[in-house]
């Protein structure tokens, strides 16, 4: 594995030791030629061509869909940030047909989906049966009332189903809501109260862990606070003939198809027009109902595919999220689709009912392409090499990951442990509100730094910002570091950036407008404005992440801006502290928070769980892991306490809740949502936990 090579000039003598160690790996395989660069000279230069012109940059991305009406569009972009933009105004378009008529068209053999359930059931759909699917859903949904511009709330798992719900929202200019099957029926009912939601697709029930999960039981239990609802669709998963079924509201999906035989003639929707609302979770606020545009959030989608995974017909493809995080939905429901690839989605845990069934199904089904979280492989290292060995992996090639940051010790495990040096890492970033993870790798062109989030894609301007507080100054246009940034309009009419010098932590904000943006909050176009637009004047989208670019043009993402800690005025990044704790043998997981402190304003609190098989009371010293963090960042870095768990409180999506941690270390208990977490019940173990760490030795 290379390491950073020595460096005369010195330049990287400033840059914390996580960036400063990482060195560039280059891609093990080179491009497929499918993509539009093959080498880092001609990403350099499609990159600043694209945020040159985005509309020509987007205009020649989008002229590999199909369109119905306006094509091509003129101008390709009007407006900007700050007034609202709108891409290729007046074209009309569907999702449903780039994304599946498309390909049945062309390929109608060629496998779309195989499911593979927790308990063994497999089925498979391929292209000609997901179009038969999806437009007999749609005409069975136009049938229920459903037209252009309505709202549909799908509290769906993965299932084959929902790739037909989807598209059929989409073939109809529906809005959709995909609710996480994890929901409590509280939050469920939050979000279809706020959408206004007439029809409601979901599950009898599903499997998580061995448990039965009774998805149609839940929305029963709120359905006498839902007015707005008159039909539900239920799919049969279970199978269970218990399960209610209301007379005239409740109709089960098989039973609807049968019926309808007709398909249903796509609908033409205008580029800038809603498609879907994706909910943030709420920790005390309440959460955002982010719309994105249909068209707009599948090209965003389709080129993030096809840049980071370089999707060919040659390959199995699994992206291992839930539907309820837009993960899912950009990677696989509609950026793997709009690629014509052929996909796997999985129900259930990944390490039920063993800590090898990811293994297995890459084995099993021969799966060359893989997007995932951070967090998975963080819980692969845990469980041990041992359960790699037990599988043929040599068909797998590259694996994505989005989520958190991807600490450097993971990336090299991975690399040995399950990729054997053949694998290509390539760890991206991106937000709800982004609709794509838009700084990554290009598959088989551009170099890789373990714990680095790549380089922006094309067509995505940005900055990395000082400060916190509103700056009148700080606007789009000029130069934002290595990355550059651009935007649409004359930006000699936009106040000059100032950006951060390179290597320094600042606000990453981006500086000009590209399809897959979101357009607004759901019934709160104010708070979308205040929120996004206003930290860094109208012109810049506040990411509120802060990051960093190293002198190779890199983005780091270091955390939430709130997540990094000013400890006596200096600013400590959490990734890199957690980094740190990870090189400790025996560490498998580490998070780090900061609490308040009368001195030094904050100081940081640390929390670990062991590799499986290490021995608690040898590998865990809490004086070694605090030296540890000095060592690697400097006095200022020593934690007031490093706590021993069992294990972390996460998301269903994979990512640890580092608020809820807070919660229990300073108010002993939790105070934010739980909703989304991927068992709750460790809740009350940790508390018990941290409750009886024992006080170190002064």
């Amino acid at each position: 594995m290379e390491g950073a090579a020595p460096d005369p000039t010195g330049a990287t003598a400033g840059l914390p030791p996580m960036v400063r160690a990482a060195g560039l790996v280059p891609p093990p395989r080179p491009a497929s030629g499918r993509l539009p660069v093959s080498d880092v000279a001609g990403y350099q230069a499609l990159y600043r061509a694209s945020v040159e012109d985005p509309g020509a940059y987007w205009a020649e991305v989008a002229s590999e869909m199909e369109w119905m009406s306006g094509w091509p569009a003129d101008p390709a972009l009007s407006g900007d940030l700050a007034t609202g933009f709108r891409y290729f105004p007046g074209a009309t378009g569907n999702v449903s047909v780039n994304c599946v008529d498309r390909h049945a068209r062309r390929h109608p053999d060629r496998l779309a989906v195989r499911w593979l359930g927790e308990d063994g059931a497999e089925r498979c759909w391929t292209y000609a049966e997901l179009l038969d699917q999806t437009s007999r859903f749609a005409k069975a949904l136009s049938e229920l009332g459903v037209g252009k511009g309505d709202v549909v709330a799908l509290f769906l798992p993965n299932l084959l189903e929902t790739f037909a719900a989807v598209h059929a929202c989409f073939r109809l200019g529906a809005i959709y809501n995909v609710i996480f099957s994890g929901f409590s029926p509280r939050a469920l009912a939050d979000r279809i109260v706020d959408t206004g939601a007439g029809v409601v697709v979901t599950a009898d029930e599903t499997f998580r862990r061995g448990r039965t999960i009774e998805l149609k039981a839940t929305l029963d239990s709120v359905l006498g606070q839902l007015p707005s609802v008159q039909h539900v669709v239920v799919v049969r998963r279970s199978g269970n003939p218990q399960v209610p079924m209301t007379s005239g509201r409740d109709v089960y999906w098989d039973e609807l198809l049968t019926r309808t035989q007709a398909p249903a003639d796509p609908v033409p929707v205008e580029a800038n027009e809603p498609g879907f609302i994706i909910y943030t979770s709420g920790t005390s606020a309440k959460p955002k109902g982010l719309v994105h545009s249909g068209i707009g959030f599948m090209l965003g989608a389709y080129h993030n595919t096809k840049m980071s995974l370089d999707l060919g017909s040659e390959d199995v493809y699994w992206c291992t999220a839930d539907v309820g995080w837009l993960t899912f939905p950009i990677f696989e429901l509609v950026g793997a689709t709009a690629c014509g690839a052929s996909m796997l989605a999985c129900e259930g845990a990944l390490d039920y009912p063993d800590p090898d069934r990811f293994y297995r199904v890459v084995a099993d089904h021969g799966v060359t392409k893989v997007f995932t979280a951070p967090t998975l492989l963080r819980m692969l290292a845990r469980y041990g090499a041992q359960w790699a060995q037990r599988h043929d992996l040599s068909t797998l090639r590259l694996v994505a990951l989005v989520g958190e940051p991807l600490d450097a010790t993971t990336w090299h495990w991975v690399q040995d442990h399950v990729g054997h040096g053949r694998l290509e890492i390539n760890n991206t970033y991106g937000q709800s509100e982004t609709g794509s993870a838009w700084t990554s790798s290009i598959a088989g062109v551009t170099p890789a730094k373990p714990g680095s989030c790549g380089l922006p894609l094309p067509g995505h301007a940005y900055a990395i910002l000082p400060g916190g507080a509103a700056d009148p100054n700080a606007g789009s246009g000029g130069s934002g570091g290595a990355g550059g940034s651009g935007g649409a309009g004359d930006p000699g009419t936009w106040p000059t950036i100032r950006p951060v010098p390179v290597g320094a932590v600042g606000h990453l904000v981006l500086t000009a407008p590209f399809p897959a943006l979101f357009r607004s909050i759901w019934r709160e176009p104010e708070r979308y404005r205040a929120q996004y637009f206003s930290a860094f004047g109208p012109y810049c989208y506040a990411s509120a992440d802060a990051a960093l670019e190293d002198p190779d043009g890199h983005v780091w993402v270091v955390g939430r801006v709130d997540g990094v800690i000013n400890v006596a005025a200096h600013r400590l990044s959490t990734m890199e502290m957690e980094s740190a704790l990870l090189e400790v043998p025996g560490v498998a997981e580490a998070a780090v928070i900061g609490v308040a402190d009368e001195m030094k304003g904050q100081v940081p609190v640390g929390f670990v769980t062991l590799a499986a098989g290490t021995d608690a009371g040898a590998a865990f010293d809490e004086a070694l892991l605090s030296d540890r963090l000095v060592e690697a960042i400097g006095p200022i870095a020593r934690p007031k306490r490093i706590y021993l768990l069992s294990t972390m409180p996460r998301t269903r999506s994979g990512k640890i809740v580092r608020r809820l941690l807070r919660d229990l270390v300073v108010e002993g208990d939790v105070l934010g949502d739980v909703t989304g977490l991927e068992d709750p019940e460790v809740l009350a173990q940790l508390r018990v936990e941290l409750q009886s760490a024992p006080r170190p030795e002064c």
